[in-house]
């Protein structure tokens, strides 16, 4: 846990080479805040990095960035708020080797356990409840919270667009944590971070993220959420 304000930490990315990890960590780039991207492969996430940081650095205006790659212990060892965006089918096994070096950081889970058959997308059963609570189990000694499940990838990485429309449900046990990742969410020019409930009901936020996709194929669209009257 930390309680220095939300623009000053490091924020790593597992998975941050992939669609979702490196959208947050462009957007998020843009806006100052420090990254840290991981991956298995950390040449590829140094690869990665730069890439992010050249096109974080032309959507701030020319401002300094700072966008940096390694392996997913590393990131995981040296940052300060660890955002999850591995695919499902690699999350149990890639946060199983991480509980030390994630143990008393906040752990913020963005997989959607979501598969593909002919009639669409659908929800995958995870055995602890939902993807979050998974993480949660595999890492006792840190604070996971669910959040950034419903932001495209696609909207998240097309910069011609500066400002995104939507908010970001947040879901966890620990108060703080829950806080720093609303915050965290804020920076994110157009968005803001709404208290969701406890880290249990993290399995209606995760599979909401399947009914988006239903509506961005019948309507050619990439749908958030946005929630009234608050």
């Amino acid at each position: 846990m930390t309680d220095r304000a939300v623009e000053d930490l490091v924020v790593g990315v597992l998975g941050g080479t992939g669609p979702q990890g490196r959208g947050l960590a462009v957007r998020l780039a843009a806006v100052g805040q420090r990254i840290l991207l991981g991956s298995r492969d950390a040449d590829r996430a140094s690869e990665v990095a730069t890439q992010v940081a050249a096109r974080a650095t032309e959507a701030s205006g020319g401002a300094e960035v700072s966008v940096r790659g390694g392996s997913n212990v590393d990131v995981a060892g040296a940052a300060d708020l660890v955002i999850v965006a591995v695919p499902f089918a690699g999350h149990a096994a890639t946060l199983a080797e991480l509980a030390t070096p994630l143990a008393g950081k906040i752990v913020v889970d963005c997989v959607v356990p979501m598969g593909f058959d002919e009639l669409g997308a659908y929800v995958l059963d995870v055995e602890e409840g939902s993807v979050a609570q998974q993480a949660a189990a595999l890492l006792p000694d840190s604070h996971v919270v669910g959040a950034f499940h419903h932001l495209s990838a696609v909207l998240l990485e097309d910069l011609s667009r500066p400002t995104l429309d939507g908010d970001v449900m947040v879901v966890g046990d620990d108060r703080p944590s829950m806080d720093t990742v609303q915050a965290l969410a804020g920076r994110l020019p157009g968005m803001r971070g709404i208290y969701s409930g406890r880290l249990r009901n993290a399995r209606q936020v995760e599979a909401l993220t399947v009914n988006l996709v239903s509506v961005n194929r019948r309507y050619k669209v990439h749908a958030g959420i946005r929630v009234t009257d608050v």
